[in-house]
């Protein structure tokens, strides 16, 4: 027996984005469907914010379709801005407004009814653990309060696609776990999340992800599907020395490459006779203390398996 296939929310075809003579997106195509957490992880200067912007509808492509919950972007984008949420990295908070009054004028914006707003302001508000907090001056919130402000004031009118740019950069990492709770409640009522991320356990949680690379999507998966589509073998060498021993084995016939992490470097092998070599090398630079264990790979190293390139910065 056949299954439908899952509804789609966002549909990109071919965007294209130029400014002057620099291509910034170049030929992307993205499905999301409906009820699913979607990342967009790339370097500074891979498009991420730019598809954003014109998935939003605040920025025309130079070609392409874009289709939000079933309604044409650019031919309607009015309509489409109704169905859909989009945060900035920088969202426009009034710091001399409480957080209340913000969300009364986000509310008021999107013309939310008062009975909804009341409603809805206090399930927002208690998601986010801001209830005890809705005098207080946005301005004198933290950075992770902030960003959990924006997300209750982008969320005021029930929209059905939520576009997140970089959500938690800069937010302490409690309040990044609580950010991510409210995101995991709003998949479960079926809203469609597409962000893009500099972390890479946060790339993790995603349903599926979207490596961008100079403005184009080099590989899309979910984190398990990408971890298996990475070549060759991946052992952690743990050592004090970790940059002596990342420069000793760099060059070992048969390594694809080297990544520092923390007290470890992470090398990438064709096979798993090599590691015999890397212990001969190891010894070889007299670097005694190290010990090789054979890992499964983490996104940061799939990131810099697939792209060829370091991760995210």
């Amino acid at each position: 027996m056949s299954h439908p296939e899952p509804e789609a929310a966002i549909v990109a075809r071919g965007l294209m984005r130029r400014f002057g003579a620099l291509t910034a997106v170049d030929n992307v195509d993205l499905t999301v469907t409906r009820g699913e957490i979607f990342g967009l992880v790339g370097p500074d200067g891979a498009g991420k914010t730019t598809i954003m912007r014109m998935l939003a509808g605040v920025l025309r492509p130079d070609a392409g379709d874009i289709r939000l919950a079933g309604i044409d972007v650019l031919a309607d984008p009015e309509r489409a801005k109704t169905m859909l949420s989009y945060m900035p990295q920088r969202f426009g908070l009034y710091e001399d407004l409480t957080v209340g009054e913000n969300i009364f004028f986000y509310a008021e914006l999107f013309g939310v009814p008062s009975r909804i707003r009341r409603t809805r302001s206090q399930e927002l508000l208690e998601a986010a653990g801001m209830m005890p907090f809705r005098r207080r001056l946005a301005g004198r919130l933290s950075g992770g309060m902030k960003q959990k402000l924006g997300l209750v004031c982008a969320l005021i009118h029930t929209p059905n696609v939520l576009l997140l740019d970089e959500p938690t950069t800069g937010v302490d990492p409690v309040s990044r776990r609580d950010f991510w709770s409210i995101l995991y409640r709003l998949r479960e009522q079926g809203v469609t999340i597409l962000l893009s991320t500099a972390y890479m356990d946060e790339a993790e949680r995603c349903s599926r992800l979207a490596l961008l690379h100079a403005g184009s999507v080099r590989h899309c998966d979910t984190p398990a599907g990408l971890k298996r589509s990475m070549p060759g073998l991946l052992f952690a060498v743990a050592t004090a020395r970790v940059r002596d021993a990342r420069s000793a084995l760099a060059d070992v016939p048969g390594v694809l490459g080297t990544l520092l992490m923390g007290d470890r470097v992470n090398v990438r092998v064709d096979n798993a006779s090599r590691v015999a070599e890397l212990r001969r090398r190891l010894t070889a630079s007299r670097i005694a203390d190290a010990e090789i264990t054979q890992i499964e790979p983490g996104i940061e190293d799939v990131f810099v398996a697939l792209l060829g390139s370091g991760p995210p910065a």
